[in-house]
């Protein structure tokens, strides 16, 4: 379809002024380190009951996102604010563990941040998946993107055997102030390229869920000083989309069955 390939079509008479432009961006922009403190940690709730174990179990593997760039630490990561906002919202808590890496794409995500993964005993209730964004600057194909994550999956329901996996979406790119045009045009299109193939995975396996990362990013606050990270402001909005998704998906999971959500 015309549409899958919209970016490389734009991109192929630009080549030369996106590689000039994406050489300048890379040496321009700050880089930020991975964050600080253990990757993993316990939200507690008062009044969780947990002689009943009601401890909700996250683990998330990604990109620089989930290993804390453009934040302090991994409380304030992604993981740590949806850990955070699901264990208030459902007063519970939650075990929460990340599994990151600065630069991955997913095949580097299989090959180096797989073999970190726990023995799940038992099973994780959510898994979270965010990669895409140096798929994208990468430029890879939609039906390489396809089989990587294809990939990713099946070793983590091989492995894991996750209660629910939540893809979170390729962020939007098009958007991110570091990124200067027409780079950061070409990018997002090709970003919006990716999420479709990851959209359509979700509809086509039972225990996926996509969840679009559709953050306003024309509120600066929420991106960190690099303008490419999201800023602690960013995860938590963040993580009350993921939030708001899992709790959605669960009601209608319990209405469909006959139960009271």
């Amino acid at each position: 379809m015309p549409g899958a390939y919209l970016a490389e079509l734009i991109a192929l008479p630009l080549l030369p002024l996106l590689s000039w432009q994406g050489k300048r961006t890379r040496a321009n922009t700050p880089r930020l380190p991975e964050a600080s403190g253990s990757p993993h940690g316990l939200c507690t709730f008062t009044g969780a009951n947990n002689a009943n174990d009601q401890t909700l179990r996250l683990i998330s593997i990604g990109e620089s996102t989930v290993a804390g760039v453009g934040v302090d630490t991994y409380e304030q990561s992604i993981t740590g604010q949806f850990a955070q906002q699901l264990s208030a919202q459902l007063k519970t808590n939650v075990a929460w563990q990340a599994l990151g890496k600065n630069g991955a794409d997913i095949a580097e995500g299989i090959a180096t941040l797989l073999p970190q993964l726990p023995d799940a005993s038992p099973s994780p209730d959510i898994l979270l998946i965010a990669f895409g964004v140096n798929d994208t600057t990468a430029f890879r194909s939609n039906t390489a993107f396809r089989a990587n994550l294809t990939q990713l999956i099946d070793a983590l329901e091989k492995r894991l055997s996750p209660k629910l996996i939540l893809i979170s979406g390729v962020p939007p790119m098009h958007a991110f102030p570091a990124l200067p045009q027409p780079l950061r045009m070409v990018l997002g299109l090709k970003a919006r390229s990716l999420d479709k193939v990851a959209r359509q995975l979700a509809t086509e396996r039972p225990g996926l869920l996509h969840v679009p990362t559709d953050l306003d990013i024309q509120d600066t606050t929420l991106m960190a000083h690099d303008g490419y990270h999201p800023s602690v402001k960013g995860t938590q909005a963040w993580g009350l989309q993921l939030t708001n998704a899992y709790l959605n998906a669960q009601t209608n999971r319990a209405i469909n069955s006959g139960r009271n959500p």
